[in-house]
């Protein structure tokens, strides 16, 4: 089962929310729509897909998101624009 670790933001350079799911398009969705009122993302309306890693499996997935989030905001903000460095909303591109 393919999995994807993402990143969402509100703006460049602006608040990053970190995951990992095994539906990248239906959970980038849900942020977009706020469908989870009270959570982190639909607080700071974090609804643009900014960077994605695909996986074979949730277990890399998880490992992979564990490993961003213990990181600096320097390297997130590096991974994000070694792949999309203008900061652009990927959702159309899925």
């Amino acid at each position: 089962m393919k999995a994807w670790t993402y990143m969402t933001t509100n703006k460049p350079h602006g608040t990053i929310y970190i995951g990992q799911t095994t539906e990248l398009k239906y959970r980038t969705q849900s942020h977009k729509t706020k469908k989870y009122k009270n959570s982190f993302s639909a607080k700071y309306n974090l609804d643009k897909l900014v960077w994605y890693e695909e996986f074979d499996t949730v277990t890399e997935a998880r490992a992979r998101e564990k490993q961003i989030k213990a990181g600096s905001r320097a390297k997130k903000i590096k991974l994000i624009e070694e792949m999309n460095s203008e900061w652009r909303d990927l959702y159309d591109d899925l």
